[in-house]
């Protein structure tokens, strides 16, 4: 559902929309990746420009 109140309605609901068709599509049971590598394709198909598994500081416990 789009809700142009949100800045990024159209794309976030574009992008659930392709997880529900990777869990549709595939069910359950397969290791993450699989559904990491399903995803891109999905999104991919949709023109969504994406970035796999990039590196991010963490910062937890003060370290």
């Amino acid at each position: 559902m789009i809700n142009e109140h949100y800045k990024h309605s159209e794309l976030t609901a574009k992008i659930i929309g392709c997880a529900m068709e990777v869990h549709k599509r595939l069910g359950n049971g397969f290791q993450e990746v699989i559904y990491q590598r399903a995803l891109a394709i999905e999104m991919l198909l949709l023109g969504i420009q994406i970035q796999r598994e990039f590196e991010m500081p963490i910062f937890y416990r003060e370290k």
